[in-house]
């Protein structure tokens, strides 16, 4: 027998009864509804009507990715009604999610569910099931869950589906639900830490970004999202991923905290051969820092969401390389094996730094990818694309596998994904804490300042014989010399450096006594 979730994947009519069916009821939100996060109510009840339900399982859904990957792609479907295509970014962010009619509303349950509804920018429509004693029911469009504001739409689809959802939590007080994960748009997600504000994103895959055929996006058109019981402290979603090259099954264990945490557990299928995968990938916006302020003319001294990537190698090294908005695209890679974890940072958390009281970029998460298993041979790429708006992600951070991607090939990956303000098992050595670039005292030269902070260096005596260690390549070194500095409590080096090469000059620094390293390695790029 041809079950429900085979129809809807197949394009052909989907079973209707096999659903949720969220009702209108009265609830008083107040300022919250505007804010997209709700009240805990004191005692209410959301009504259901619900059927026998179909079979699921993550086993199922791998079957089924597995089974799509051996056919021809077909792009989701149906199309949506002209009139959602239409709307401009304003007009969609003027349709608001009913939020009394949120999944799970008033029944005792710590987490509830509000959806986002599809056109503008959001064309690949999004179907949404609730799995319950194994059981699954698809979640029902209905215009009566949104409110269209100024927008004067005609009847639309039952069929339509959501652009995607998001999951809220009483993460910053006991009586107050706030936003705490939101899927939107392709396979994009973004999570919050306790007191955080969002900034930067996560996605399901990467395909092909900055390579000379284009990249892929591949969008996550189904979630199945597990009822949790009373009490729960997490949160399980799954989600099937689909592309022209790749389709894949995903588990999220989601676990709200000071830090969230998502244990992610990823199953792919090729399609056809793919250039350049990025596994766990990471989105974020950097504008300019103290580091690269070139033509800029900006009362904030830095704008970004993210400051610098870190990675722990296989090896145990710490690595630093601050970001860079660059004249034209960057690609760095650090070639590694079995990594134990890279992110993309917001190590400034001083508002002094930002004077920013719109965005409060200082509240910005930290994204930190936790390899769970052996992920073997493969790189950290780093992508830094130009931009002078700060309303453009122009930073990506992912995983590059050395295995080919090749059709048949099967690819599993499971890693920790913690949305923190410090990334966990922090390094033991002094961190960057601070990289300014100016004109050199060498002729032609450019000066490098890079302060170093805590861990050993918060036990040495201004006169211990610290050594500078500064590796250059495509330039020179000029004068290296590392001096104790009160104001940050740490120390710092300097070096001025020259380069005559037609490519991008890469460099390594770090701190060591007694031919023992002291710091993390601070990396950098320029471009003469």
């Amino acid at each position: 027998m041809t079950s429900a979730y085979d129809q809807f994947l197949n394009g052909r009519p989907r079973i209707r009864p096999n659903r949720i069916e969220l009702t209108r009821r009265s609830f008083v939100a107040g300022a919250a509804a505007a804010t997209g996060a709700a009240l805990l109510p004191a005692s209410s009840r959301a009504a259901t009507v619900l059927d026998e339900g179909t079979p699921f399982s993550e086993a199922w859904l791998r079957t089924e990715a597995r089974r799509l990957a051996a056919e021809p792609y077909r792009p989701p479907g149906p199309a949506l009604p002209g009139a959602l295509t239409e709307l401009t970014y304003d007009d969609h962010r003027d349709i608001r999610f009913r939020t009394d009619q949120a999944l799970w509303r008033g029944d005792d349950l710590p987490f509830e569910v509000q959806f986002f509804h599809p056109g503008g920018l959001f064309q690949t429509p999004v179907h949404i099931f609730e799995v319950r004693d194994g059981l699954a029911r698809e979640v029902a469009y209905g215009a009566e869950l949104f409110d269209y504001g100024a927008n004067e739409l005609p009847p639309l689809p039952e069929d339509l589906g959501f652009a995607g959802f998001r999951l809220h939590y009483p993460l910053n007080r006991p009586d107050y639900l706030d936003e705490l994960v939101v899927f939107l748009g392709a396979s994009y997600f973004r999570a919050l830490g306790r007191g955080h504000q969002y900034g930067l994103s996560a996605r399901g895959l990467a395909i092909d970004t900055a390579t000379s055929q284009g990249e892929e996006f591949p969008a996550f058109t189904a979630f199945w999202l597990k009822r949790p019981l009373p009490g729960a402290d997490r949160a399980m979603a799954y989600a099937l991923l689909d592309s022209p090259s790749v389709t894949g099954a995903y588990t999220f264990i989601i676990t709200p905290g000071d830090a969230t945490v998502m244990d992610v557990s990823v199953a792919l299928f090729p399609r056809t051969a793919v250039e350049r995968l990025g596994v766990a990938p990471l989105t974020s916006m950097y504008l300019f820092g103290p580091n690269d302020r070139l033509g800029i003319d900006d009362f904030r001294p830095r704008v970004h969401d993210s400051d610098g990537l870190a990675v722990w190698t296989g090896s145990g090294e710490r690595i630093w390389r601050p970001l860079v908005n660059p004249e034209s695209l960057r690609i760095s890679s650090f070639t590694d094996e079995t990594p134990r974890g890279f992110g993309l940072v917001q190590r400034e958390r001083d508002f002094e730094a930002y004077q920013d009281l719109e965005a409060r970029y200082e509240l910005r998460p930290t994204a930190w990818v936790q390899p769970l298993g052996d992920w073997g041979r493969g790189r950290v790429q780093l992508i830094e694309i130009p931009t002078d708006e700060e309303i453009h992600d122009n930073i990506v951070a992912y995983w590059v596998p050395e295995t080919p991607v090749e059709p048949g090939r099967e690819l599993s990956f499971g890693y920790r994904l913690h949305w923190c303000t410090r990334p966990p098992q922090p390094p033991a050595g002094g961190l960057v804490v601070a990289t300014h670039v100016g004109a050199g005292s060498v002729p032609d030269s450019r000066k490098f300042v890079i302060d170093y902070a805590g861990g050993p260096l918060d036990d040495l005596a201004p006169d211990a014989p610290v050594e500078p260690v500064v590796t250059v390549w495509h330039g020179e070194v000029h004068n290296p010399v590392a001096v104790h500095n009160d104001a940050v409590g740490g120390w710092r080096l300097f070096f001025d450096m020259t380069s005559d090469a037609d490519r991008p000059v890469e460099m390594r620094a770090f701190l060591r006594l007694d031919d023992a390293a002291l710091t993390e390695t601070w990396s950098y790029q320029w471009t003469t």
